[in-house]
């Protein structure tokens, strides 16, 4: 609550309005139209109106328009530190007003939305995903071994995987990583994987930065593109990113800069 304040505040000070006052400090007003403001902002983040939270409020801007004056007093405010946060904080201000001014002028319709998510949904056709298992050795001699005990029957690849994996994770659940596409793996890993074919134990162990890998491809299916109602907000956010950044590599394009 107090940062919230702080922040509320800020604001509130920074704007002064000709308007009926609640109290004043030292000459200066704080007005009717600032604590409504301040009290409407609170209430938005989800604080609840209460005459305690009324008596709170003012009481934080009394306190705080005290210091700020106290604080210009002595000089502080042309401190080149203070005076560069406080510049830091006005442009960090009026980036959030242009940005926020710019969504409300170019809102995205539903048009945008549904052809970003055909476009997103075109990019994902005809990749795969893979259910696989794997064993992780330190030990190249003793990765094939285990291949040529598995392929003998000798041990089954869950009981290899429970008792000789250096990966914890997967080794607890007998070498399963679940279903995922193969990119998410290092290089090594996932071309290993692609080329491999379904049902298959991995003929020779496969070297990548954490050791030895035994893998096996249980299953491959096609990538499943979830329905555009059900990651529309996601699509939505993704393409309001975009259209700012274009927004402001527009802005630096036409600016001059030396």
């Amino acid at each position: 609550m107090k940062r919230l304040a702080i922040a509320a505040l800020s604001c509130a000070l920074a704007f002064p309005l000709a308007a009926q006052n609640i109290t004043t400090v030292n000459g200066q007003a704080i007005t009717q139209q600032q604590f409504d403001d301040f009290i409407n902002l609170l209430l938005e983040q989800g604080a609840t109106d209460s005459p305690e939270l009324r008596e709170q409020v003012k009481q934080e801007m009394t306190i705080r328009l005290v210091a700020t004056q106290e604080a210009e007093n002595l000089g502080l405010n042309k401190n080149p530190d203070v005076a560069q946060e406080l510049e830091l904080a006005r442009q960090g201000i009026l980036v959030r007003a242009l940005l926020s001014d710019y969504i409300a002028k170019n809102p995205l319709s539903d048009a945008d939305i549904s052809a970003e998510y055909d476009r997103l949904k075109a990019a994902e056709a005809g990749q795969k995903e893979y259910k696989v298992k794997h064993i992780l050795l330190e030990a190249e001699a003793d990765a094939k071994q285990l291949i040529a005990d598995i392929k003998a029957k000798k041990v089954s690849f869950e009981d290899a995987a429970k008792e000789k994996s250096i990966d914890p994770g997967s080794g607890a659940q007998g070498g399963d990583l679940g279903w995922a596409p193969n990119t998410i793996y290092v290089a090594e890993f996932a071309d290993a994987v692609a080329n491999q074919k379904q049902g298959e134990l991995s003929a020779e162990p496969v070297q990548s930065q954490f050791g030895w890998h035994i893998i096996q491809v249980d299953e491959t299916r096609d990538i499943s593109f979830p329905e555009l109602n059900e990651v529309k907000p996601q699509v939505e956010e993704l393409l309001r990113q975009k259209q700012l950044t274009e927004f402001q590599n527009n802005l630096i394009e036409k600016a001059k800069i030396q």
